[in-house]
């Protein structure tokens, strides 16, 4: 193989992307190098006003626009009284996808954990509270994952939300041990567990 290192660099950093590896990379690169004008350039382009332009929220947790703001929580123009709690924003995509809910969305940006250095802190719980008074939300649906570190995080929402006079349920538990929402769950088992959604706790203020 041609000792190219501009193309070894590419090959190493795509090979970094999820069930991609050195062959399917260099597949890839082959594809867009042969394309420059039709793929390559227009991707480069893109991932150049993506790193310049796309953000994670502050408050929410989700992608914005750094030029257009948040369209989760800032920009939405759809007032909703329920906020869908998530991990991770492909959670939120699922989510989306499936066409079961409509409301706001909250992503943690990860869970609480031991083993991984993850702590509470790091997550944007203290954010979602603060939403959860600011804009009067009536239901605080928990869609963490059925791993121990998705149920010790949900734990923990759920006594932070103390003394809000706010319903928290959590997803059904239809849920395969372990599996996050972002994991290729199909429609059919997000829809059932939203419908058969349990109430964990009534707050009182």
């Amino acid at each position: 193989m041609q000792d190219i290192k501009e193309i070894d660099e590419l090959i190493k950093l795509i090979s970094k992307l999820p069930g991609l590896g050195p062959r399917s990379s260099r597949r890839i690169i082959l594809k867009m190098i042969n394309n420059r004008e039709e793929i390559l350039k227009p991707t480069a382009n893109a991932l150049v006003k993506v790193f310049k332009n796309i953000s994670r929220c502050q408050s929410c947790g989700t992608l914005k626009s750094n030029i257009e703001g948040c369209n989760n929580c800032e920009n939405n123009k759809k007032k909703y009284n329920k906020i869908c709690v998530v991990e991770n924003i492909a959670d939120q995509w699922s989510i989306e996808n499936s066409s079961i809910y409509e409301g706001y969305f909250h992503i943690l940006g990860g869970t609480i954990s031991s083993s991984d250095n993850q702590k509470k802190e790091d997550l944007l719980i203290n954010s979602l509270v603060d939403r959860v008074k600011k804009d009067k939300i009536e239901e605080v649906i928990l869609a963490t994952s059925t791993s121990v570190e998705g149920q010790t995080t949900a734990f923990y929402i759920q006594d932070s939300l103390k003394g809000i006079n706010v319903k928290i349920t959590k997803l059904a538990q239809g849920l395969p041990m372990g599996a996050e929402i972002g994991d290729n769950l199909d429609d059919g088992t997000l829809i059932q567990a939203f419908k058969n959604r349990k109430e964990l706790i009534e707050n009182k203020s």
